[in-house]
């Protein structure tokens, strides 16, 4: 079967289009400054995104309920003229984002969104470091479960698990694809072809932070940033017998190198590379 090929603008376009609500759950650092991802330091509900396009090639960005934002909103212009610009972005079919390609001082903060879809539900988690001494450390931790009030049926309450184990044991073994993408300006970046895959819990559960989130969103990723090379693994059980997995790939400079996302069945049929 011949694969069409699909821009990043166009990519973005049909993942992130529509009116995004859901409640959303911030994690931080408790009063001895450690990770507590059970509490929340801030729960924010709803946060809605609407995101709208008057055309194929420009739209408008609205948040509000925003975690960052001054006064909780922000209203941005988007096109494909300027999408992209710093490379940080990128996008398959189906799971979208924004990453920082490296640690910058100048910043203080290096960080992750990654949104995984489903029908017209949204699974998104945001992982933020910060440097602490000469070190950089996990801070903050944030996922929302998103859903478009403008689907015409609502989406099914995904199930939840206790620890990234039980979620992720009975999917050993599953047969996928995996496709690869790597930075670069712009909107003409194309998505590698599929290859086979068959998911291992134990390759996902790499790191020392490991928990599942709302949602059925699950990731693994260092508390400190390590001097070598590693890879951050986020994941989402979607639907029935579907777990998206989206790994990001850093050099032994700490330098992005590659998105790489994978997609697992339950039922070998579905798989179609």
């Amino acid at each position: 079967m011949v694969k069409v090929m699909t821009d990043q603008w166009t990519l973005n376009r049909l993942n992130f289009q529509g009116r995004w609500q859901g409640r959303g759950a911030w994690f931080g650092r408790d009063a001895e400054d450690r990770l507590d991802l059970v509490t929340p330091v801030r729960v924010v509900d709803p946060t809605t995104y609407d995101i709208s396009f008057s055309d194929p090639e420009t739209g408008v960005w609205d948040g509000s309920g925003l975690f960052f934002a001054p006064g909780g909103h922000a209203r941005y212009d988007i096109s494909r003229s300027t999408y992209n610009a710093g490379c940080g972005c990128w996008q398959f079919q189906g799971a979208g984002g924004q990453s920082s390609l490296e640690p910058d001082l100048d910043r203080r903060r290096f960080g992750h969104e990654i949104n995984l879809f489903y029908g017209r539900s949204r699974s998104m988690l945001v992982l933020i470091w910060e440097p602490v001494g000469t070190r950089w450390r996990l801070q903050l931790v944030g996922a929302v479960g998103f859903r478009c009030s403008n689907a015409p049926v609502p989406e099914p309450e995904r199930p939840s698990f206790r620890t990234a184990e039980a979620m992720l044991e009975p999917l050993r073994g599953w047969a996928g694809v995996a496709e690869t993408f790597r930075p670069q300006p712009g909107c003409i970046g194309q998505v590698s072809a599929p290859q086979p895959s068959v998911f291992v819990p134990d390759q996902f559960m790499r790191h020392e932070k490991t928990a599942v989130m709302q949602d059925a969103l699950v990731f693994s990723v260092p508390e400190y940033l390590p001097d070598a090379v590693f890879q951050l693994e986020i994941g989402g059980l979607l639907g029935v017998g579907l777990f998206q997995q989206l790994s990001i790939l850093f050099d032994a400079n700490s330098r992005l190198t590659a998105w790489q996302r994978r997609r697992f069945w339950a039922d070998p049929s579905k798989v179609d590379p």
